[in-house]
Formats: C-alpha cells, structure tokens, sequence
C-alpha cells in the first residue's frame, strides 16, 4: 500500500528525505536548531511559570534568559546523540511495510521526546534547581512534571509547527540549487 516494487526503501527515503525531515547535514542541523528553539523556549516558560505559580507576560521575558544555556545543551545532545537513537528505535517499532509512514514520524517524535525529557531535566536541575543533596529527587521530580507537557507540546504543536516551517524554508531554496545546478551545466 505504501511501497511499490522496490519495497520500503522509498518510502523511508520520502518520509527521511523529502515532506517530513531532512535530506542532509545541512538540513539536520537547520531542523534540529528550529526543533530546539520551539520545545526548549515552550519548557523553558512552562518551568518558570510552574516554579512561579503562574504564567504571566513576565514569563516570555524571562525564558529568554535560559535560552542561551539550555539551547545549547539540547541542540549538542539532540544532534549528536538521541536524534539518532530515535531514528534507529523507530524503525524498529514502525513497520514501514504495513503501516501508515506517518507513523514514523510520531514514533522518531516519541522517542525523542523519552530520551530528551530527562536529560534536559537532569541540565536544568544541575544548572537551575539548587537541589544540593536532593539531586536526584529533584531530578525525577522535574522529569515528571516535563514529560507530560513535552510529549503533548511535541506531538500537537512544535512538531507539526517546525515540519510546515521547515519544508516551507526548504522548498524556498530548493529551486535556487536547481536553477544555479542548470546555470553550471
């Protein structure tokens, strides 16, 4: 249904390479810094507004504040590390064969949102929390508060968000390598 004859390959290459992610590094590192922004900014302003008790104008102001910190942090572990992780692991839950493509995308969005949830909590604790010898109690405390909100904001909003923004970029500039490709030949 999905895959002509020459079996799941294409598929994968139009979810991997074409409407939903990046086809190359440079694609990657574009869709991974707009991902960051959108979900680090979104959690950044929902911590305050839970450490604060309430979500105000203020908020916006001062998560730009963590931005630079946090930013950082999630775009290096994402790249280099669970962006992978989550593309492997998905494609072992996806059968690509039998399932709806999109499918892939949700579960790389998943799995992503698993392994990042807690390592942007453990970054925040060691850099904002002031836990001392409550480390780890604060830590899985922060998980658990984040990862409901995370998996929610990912799914509904910053994936769907960064997907349209990104192909909208990548279509503007598509036909400019085109036409400077056949200006060279």
């Amino acid at each position: 249904m999905y895959a002509d004859r020459n079996g799941w390959v294409q598929v994968r290459e139009l979810i991997l390479g074409g409407f939903f992610m990046p086809k190359n590094k440079v694609q990657e590192v574009i869709f991974t810094i707009l991902m960051v922004f959108v979900m680090v900014y979104a959690m950044i302003c929902y911590n305050i507004a839970i450490e604060t008790g309430s979500m105000t104008n203020m908020v916006f102001l001062h998560a730009f504040r963590e931005l630079p910190i946090m930013g950082p942090i999630a775009f290096l572990l994402d790249f280099f590390l669970v962006g992978g992780l989550a593309k492997k692991a998905a494609f072992r839950i996806v059968d690509l064969e039998k399932d709806n493509p999109f499918h892939l995308v949700l579960a790389i969005s998943a799995v992503s949102v698993l392994l990042m949830c807690p390592l942007m909590s453990l970054a925040a604790t060691l850099l904002f929390k002031h836990a001392g010898v409550q480390v780890i109690a604060v830590w899985f405390e922060t998980t658990a508060k984040n990862f409901p909100m995370a998996l929610l904001w990912q799914l509904f909003f910053a994936g769907p968000l960064v997907r349209f923004v990104f192909r909208h970029l990548i279509a503007l500039v598509q036909p400019r390598e085109k036409a400077a490709v056949t200006e060279k030949v």
